[in-house]
């Protein structure tokens, strides 16, 4: 080990308090790129680049902690004087893996409509203001943006669609499902003229915000964690109960707005696990003992 991670290590331990398992783990990851590259304390920018490849099976998480280590030594050299330059722009960065979205099951997107139904069958404004923005979320994959300012003169005459502008100002036609055009239209039946927008509030529209507000004091009131409701759980709530139902991914891409295909493939990898689970959990062979370690077999 070079001298100058020894004296790293000291500054850790001496000024940071780091724990032993701390100062291992940063030992390990220094003298792991000191053994690939040679001398780690006089490294440079093409030295550096050697461990993208050598690193390139790591998890992201694993990579980023190595890079992490290492951009903390060299800045430390700097600092003390040892070396004038910076070579840790070279460093290979972690590919962040999206996370799959949270979505709801069948009954309870079931649960929840059946609340906001009860609801609106008062005929309270409010309660039709908040079916039509749930059929519209869930319906038709809206983007909570997109569909609190939705202008009146959007709504639907004599085609089944209404023309959304989304992120980019790209515009799309969107279905309306005769459900959501019903709640549309008893909504539309007690809206205050009150401006352009469809879901108008104080002069303007309704905000995101208030949007989300409304759909976890809804969640509470069906008898749902409000944690796992949101405007962006019901527009992932439609893709994959789509994806589901037999849905063309490209299809789905142009339904919900998405520039490209790759931000639509997450939804794949949602039905895929869900399709694992399904067999894990229902196939005959599921109910059955799991197989006893066979024993060695004897001479």
């Amino acid at each position: 080990m070079s001298a100058e991670i020894e004296t790293f290590l000291v500054m850790l331990a001496a000024e940071r308090g780091a724990s032993a398992n701390t100062l291992a783990a940063y030992r390990r990851d220094l003298e792991g790129a000191d053994e690939i590259i040679g001398d780690l304390g006089k490294a440079q920018a093409q030295d550096i680049a050697q461990l993208g490849p050598a690193w390139s099976a790591l998890a992201p998480s694993s990579l980023a902690r190595k890079a992490s280590a290492l951009r903390q030594f060299f800045g430390f050299l700097v600092d003390e004087g040892a070396r004038v330059d910076d070579p840790s722009s070279a460093l290979p960065r972690p590919v962040a893996r999206r996370p799959l979205p949270k979505i709801l099951s069948h009954d309870q997107i079931e649960q929840l409509f059946a609340r906001a139904e009860m609801e609106a069958a008062t005929g309270n404004p409010a309660a039709l203001r908040l079916l039509a923005l749930l059929e519209m979320l869930y319906g038709s994959g809206l983007r909570a943006t997109e569909l609190v300012s939705l202008p009146l003169a959007s709504l639907p005459r004599d085609a089944p669609f209404l023309t959304v502008t989304g992120k980019g100002d790209q515009a799309r036609l969107v279905p309306v499902s005769k459900r959501a055009k019903a709640a549309l239209a008893r909504w539309v039946d007690v809206r205050p003229d009150d401006g352009k927008f469809l879901f108008p509030s104080r002069g303007k529209h309704i905000s995101r915000v208030r949007l989300f507000q409304m759909l976890k004091a809804l969640a509470i009131r069906a008898g749902l964690p409000p944690e796992k409701i949101s405007p962006h759980v019901l527009r992932h709530a439609f893709a994959t109960h789509l994806l589901e139902g037999g849905a063309d991914l490209r299809v789905l891409q142009t339904l919900l707005g998405h520039a490209d295909i790759s931000t639509t493939q997450i939804y794949t990898h949602v039905d895929s696990a869900r399709l694992v689970a399904l067999v894990n959990e229902r196939h005959p062979l599921a109910r059955r003992a799991q197989p006893l370690a066979q024993s060695p077999e004897q001479d």
